[in-house]
């Protein structure tokens, strides 16, 4: 990889991905039986408003772009049968989730946050703060005003540090993400954000790093509170990872009922589809091995973690997007 073009949280000097592991959903590439994840609860419900964005970031897992409309833009109408469903079935969940690409640049995005709100969910809107968003400053202002308890705007920064940030998103996007943040935190949005630390810093380090940040813009964000600072491992699909089977929820610790297919899904609609589906996680919107089925009750069922993703960010990584 270009070490001019590369992104500076590559994961560097690792061994590709064995060609063997995540083939067979049933069985890993040793012969045990691969790890699976119940769906325990809908407690997030999330929705890929569409894969176009204002930025291209250099590892960006959906690959979003100005270009890039392989995911489409959900519209109102799309959003409100799922919300229909949830209601008719009875399904208790708390969360919806926007992500895209860039959420603010679907046509429908106030509306589609005006229905959920009005429906009594709690919203979380991920968003890199920037020009698509302050198109919509007297609408957010007004959301804000009637449903500020349950509306928060995650914002993405990916290192305290402007170089490393524009590094991974662009020149000129760190002032106009520090911008967007601060008039959130000004007029009294709920705020988190979102970042990622280079191979060679420790958690602690790149959250000491955030924390000066924060102090530096005035911002009350405290980065040891994971509903308002969550830290990202990275996720590169080519990279050897450790496939994990039933045995490794001992050895590891960990219950299945953490994981984030326990009490999530997303809903994307593909470009050329008739109708939204959808996925059993938020990661892995292109993978025809997580499409779950058009409703939420076919999305119901157990999910086979057959992915890198599953292993780097969830199991091993100790993450969610939630």
């Amino acid at each position: 990889m270009d070490s001019i073009t590369a992104s500076p949280f590559a994961i560097d000097n690792a061994p590709p991905l064995d060609p063997a592991k995540f083939r067979d959903p049933l069985i890993t590439a040793k012969g045990e039986p691969r790890a699976s994840v119940r769906l325990t609860r809908l407690d997030t419900l999330w929705f890929n408003t569409g894969t176009l964005c204002n930025l291209a970031c250099k590892s960006c897992y959906i690959e979003s772009s100005p270009r890039n409309d392989a995911l489409v833009y959900l519209s109102l109408a799309e959003v409100a049968v799922y919300l229909d469903e949830i209601a008719s079935a009875a399904i208790p969940t708390r969360e919806i989730g926007l992500t895209g690409g860039e959420p603010f640049m679907n046509p429908d995005i106030i509306a589609i946050l005006e229905l959920s709100l009005s429906r009594g969910f709690e919203m979380l809107v991920l968003s890199n703060a920037m020009r698509p968003m302050r198109r919509h400053e007297a609408a957010l202002l007004d959301l804000n005003a009637r449903f500020g308890d349950r509306l928060t705007i995650r914002v993405s920064l990916d290192h305290y540090t402007k170089a490393v940030h524009e590094a991974e998103r662009g020149a000129n996007s760190w002032d106009k993400a520090l911008s967007g943040l601060r008039w959130l935190a000004r007029h009294g949005f709920r705020i988190a954000v979102a970042g990622r630390h280079l191979a060679h810093e420790s958690d602690a380090e790149a959250r000491a790093g955030f924390a000066a940040l924060f102090q530096d813009l005035d911002l009350n964000i405290d980065t040891s509170d994971p509903q308002q600072f969550v830290m990202f491992p990275e996720m590169d699909a080519h990279a050897d990872i450790a496939e994990i089977s039933t045995g490794c929820w001992d050895i590891l610790g960990k219950s299945p009922d953490a994981m984030m297919c326990a009490t999530s899904r997303m809903v994307v609609k593909h470009k050329g589809a008739e109708r939204p589906t959808v996925a059993a996680c938020t990661l892995l919107p292109y993978d025809p091995g997580f499409d779950m089925g058009a409703t939420l009750t076919e999305a119901s069922r157990a999910v086979s973690l057959n992915h890198p993703h599953c292993a780097r960010f969830c199991v091993l990584g100790g993450a969610s997007c939630s």
